[in-house]
């Protein structure tokens, strides 16, 4: 089913994306001027909130496709 592979690539992205601005902000400690520390607090919320998304479709096809499973048997 399609929506396992593209929730798991899309928590895969978000997982990435986190951890990219983790590693911003770490690697200058946030000290720097450079480094939007608002910005990277927004890209973190962001990449949660698409994290969690994610999840969700995630259970919801594994709840259709028992279900589905559930009415063959």
């Amino acid at each position: 089913m399609q929506a396992f592979s593209i929730s798991a690539a899309g928590m895969g992205a978000a997982t990435g994306r986190l951890a990219a601005s983790a590693q911003r902000v770490g690697s200058d400690a946030g000290l720097s001027a450079k480094t939007d520390l608002a910005a990277e607090r927004v890209e973190q919320v962001s990449a949660r909130t698409d994290f969690s998304a994610n999840a969700a479709v995630l259970r919801t096809a594994d709840a259709m496709t028992g279900v589905l499973l559930d009415l063959l048997a």
